[in-house]
């Protein structure tokens, strides 16, 4: 299910409960809406309302710290490649044909995270893609140092390219997070608690019904957020590929 459909259906529970409180109070006794009434299902609301709040202010922060850390290891990856580069410039013009497959293959990886496509995403981590890797690495593996300085720029270059690969599994990995399905269901029972009791506080009015509803769509829009935040390569909002495309233009210079 998309991060959409999912938020909607947040906001039509959550905004649905709040409209059946405002039916059931027209059907409820006048003893049921004493203030002595009120004030316990206040209490009892406020209760659901810290554990709600709790919930969500750990799922931002979760989120948030997966998308920082994607951006941070996005930026770190783009110094490797472009320190990998100069490496094998210092190599030699021997490596020239790496550093344009290096270049190629990087150009392709630039465009797929941009495109924000989950299938061309998926594809970073496929047979192909790991096939490229690995026939980069063989071919740096594959040079013969004829002197101290080409041989520790063979050495500095495989240990980034085992690096560059680690990084972007990591990445690769930790990006598809999201709300547990268990978790989002207690979540939104919560908020519907929550809202329903909202509408037995006041009579049906424009006011009261707008009020509600403005607060259904922010609480819709915090598990859109979250879930947006948690897989931070595709999305409305995922990392930004410009440190990347930086890195691109200077490789091969």
């Amino acid at each position: 299910m998309s991060h959409l459909a999912i938020a909607a259906a947040v906001f039509m529970c959550v905004f649905g409960c709040a409209l059946l409180g405002l039916h059931v109070r027209e059907k409820l006794p006048d003893h049921h809406l004493s203030d002595d009434s009120i004030g316990v299902v206040k209490l009892a609301t406020g209760l659901i309302a810290t554990l709600a709040a709790l919930v969500l202010g750990l799922l931002i922060s979760s989120a948030k710290n997966i998308y920082d850390t994607a951006s941070t290891e996005l930026v770190q990856n783009a110094a490797m490649v472009i320190q990998l580069d100069r490496d094998l410039a210092r190599y030699g013009p021997q490596t020239e044909p790496i550093r344009a497959v290096l270049k190629r293959n990087y150009a392709e990886a630039v465009e797929s995270l941009a495109s924000g496509d989950s299938a061309r995403l998926s594809q970073l981590n496929g047979a192909l893609a790991i096939s490229r890797s690995e026939g980069l690495q063989a071919s740096i593996q594959s040079l013969v140092p004829a002197e101290d300085t080409q041989q520790a720029a063979k050495a500095q270059s495989l240990r980034i390219v085992d690096e560059i690969f680690a990084a972007r599994w990591l990445t690769l990995l930790q990006a598809h997070g999201s709300i547990p399905t268990p978790l989002l269901i207690v979540l939104v029972a919560w908020l519907s608690i929550i809202f329903g009791c909202f509408g037995l506080f006041a009579k049906a009015n424009g006011t009261v019904v707008g009020a509600l509803m403005m607060c259904a769509l922010s609480s819709a829009g915090a598990v859109l957020m979250i879930e947006e935040l948690s897989r931070p390569l595709d999305g409305f909002v995922k990392v930004s590929v410009a440190p990347m495309r930086d890195t691109l233009e200077r490789m091969g210079q």
